[in-house]
């Protein structure tokens, strides 16, 4: 997946297309993503932009967002000023996997791809391997590729069927697309993995994708393993994963594929082909404040973790600004982001804002940029830009308490990395209360030197001994949600007399 631990922007094409439309004055494609936007992203440190929802979406399926009562209102706490115009349909009901023709079609997306790939930028896009829009031409040429049901099925669940026509003229039921604990999607027509036909067709789809970009964000990938399909579906799925992966690296060698998958399914997604799967668990434990849980995830092997997405927020999940308080939405942060695997920022997410935008939904909210969070992703960005964050090695610290009866060291995370000679020690105090630790960095080598710690945040210089670094630990004391991101240089000391 290109260095490391790379750095993933995702943006929201068609919101940010309507932005430069308003700029423009004319209707905005992907030609006019300018050469300085790509520049802003190359010179940020990002290796991939994921362009969310870039396919043909029917109209089938936005009339479903149209119509739908829930929706609207969701759509409307978005944009008070909702007009029909910003409800495009959602990005995840696919008619079809060519460039929307609003957008430029697929001759735009190959000449921002070469302009992207001319400044160190992969193209990453969307594969929905789940579902399709209502209006597939599946559905009406290859209806056998879906999960069917009967009237009773409509009947019982209306929510979770629905009836097609199909191209002979036949009323069939097909199921909605969902996943075992929720409704299904009214949007969308489940596929049937159980038929080598809808295997053999769909992995096609991705092979053709491959040659199109650089890598895809599987939505829902976990949904195709065999046995959450049978628990779904009570049918058995033929394996889908490791032939398509392959196909598609066929036609496209370093292909990279990033799952989506929650569940603790991250190390199967792994293991059939993914370079990389989301890691939900992270985000979890940071959003529930304790730093326990937060070390012993991190305990996981490095390698391991060097294929993980770790993540704030995402179109998936509320704003990050709006679920974290500042002084702990950077503390969240860099244990996110400082830690190994794949840096995955959502756009609007730099800048703090606080509303997040429906994928049905084509425009976003006005919303004023944060001054403090800005400059904080500023400094951390130009932190992720360093050899030794994207290429050294990674390893958990230890932390323990400083004093008996102090139990404020049980707040700390704190890890460390290499590279060559160089050294950065990172301490974060997720702790409700200003607190003490002992950071145990492993410092043999370094016996009878003085160690000079620079913040790489903020400046701070500190002035420790190795010996006592060695035989103790790291003295840390910060306040609730503090943090050093240190730096070390060693010198020797000089002789005494």
């Amino acid at each position: 997946m290109g260095a490391g631990h790379p750095s993933l922007c995702q943006l929201n094409t068609r919101v940010h297309l309507t932005v430069r439309s308003r700029a423009l004055g004319r209707p905005a494609t992907l030609d006019d993503i300018d050469d300085a936007e790509l520049d802003r992203l190359a010179a940020q440190g990002f290796d991939w932009v994921w362009l969310l929802s870039v396919w043909r979406v029917g109209e089938a399926s936005r009339a479903v967002s149209l119509a739908d009562p829930d929706l609207r209102r969701a759509f409307e706490a978005t944009l008070p000023d909702l007009s029909d115009d910003d409800i495009g349909g959602s990005g995840f009901a696919i008619s079809g996997y060519e460039v929307s023709p609003k957008l430029g079609g697929d001759a735009a997306l190959a000449r921002l791809r070469r302009r992207m790939a001319a400044r160190g930028l992969r193209l990453m896009l969307d594969f929905v391997p789940n579902h399709t829009a209502l209006d597939h031409p599946w559905a009406a040429a290859h209806p056998e590729r879906f999960v069917r049901g009967a009237q009773a099925d409509l009947a019982a669940a209306p929510g979770n069927w629905t009836e097609v026509t199909t191209a002979a003229g036949d009323r069939l039921v097909i199921a909605h697309g969902r996943d075992p604990n929720f409704p299904g999607w009214t949007d969308t027509l489940q596929l049937d993995y159980s038929n080598p036909d809808t295997v053999e067709a769909m992995a096609a789809e991705l092979a053709s994708v491959a040659g199109r970009c650089d890598g895809v964000r599987a939505d829902m990938a976990m949904l195709l393993l065999p046995d959450v399909f049978e628990r779904t579906w009570g049918r058995a799925a033929l394996p889908f994963w490791p032939d398509a992966i392959g196909r598609a690296r066929t036609v496209q060698p370093g292909f990279m594929l990033l799952a989506e998958a929650y569940w603790d399914l991250e190390a199967t997604m792994l293991a059939l082909g993914f370079d990389v799967a989301y890691d939900k668990r992270l985000y979890d434990r940071l959003r529930s404040g304790d730093a326990g849980p937060v070390r012993d995830h991190l305990r996981a092997d490095p390698g391991y973790q060097a294929h993980l997405a770790r993540f704030l927020e995402n179109h998936d999940e509320a704003r990050a600004a709006a679920t974290f308080p500042p002084d702990r939405h950077q503390a969240a942060a860099l244990v996110t982001f400082l830690a190994p695997g794949l840096r995955f920022f959502h756009e609007g997410q730099l800048e703090g804002f606080r509303i997040p935008i429906p994928p049905q939904l084509v425009r976003g909210p006005d919303e004023p940029v944060d001054a403090r969070l800005a400059r904080f992703y500023g400094a951390l960005l130009a932190l992720l830009r360093d050899p030794l964050l994207r290429d050294g090695a990674w390893r958990l610290l230890e932390v323990s308490a400083t004093w008996d009866g102090n139990p404020t060291w049980d707040g700390f995370v704190a890890f460390g990395w290499r590279l060559g000679e160089r050294r950065l020690v990172v301490a974060v105090n997720l702790g409700a209360t200003r607190g003490q630790c002992y950071v145990h960095e492993p410092l043999d080598d370094l016996r009878g030197a003085d160690v000079r710690l620079v913040d790489r945040l903020d400046g701070l210089v500190f002035e420790r001994d190795a010996d006592d670094m060695a035989t103790r630990g790291l003295y840390v004391d910060l306040p609730a949600c503090g943090h050093h991101v240190l730096e070390a240089t060693v010198r020797a000391k000089p002789p005494t007399a």
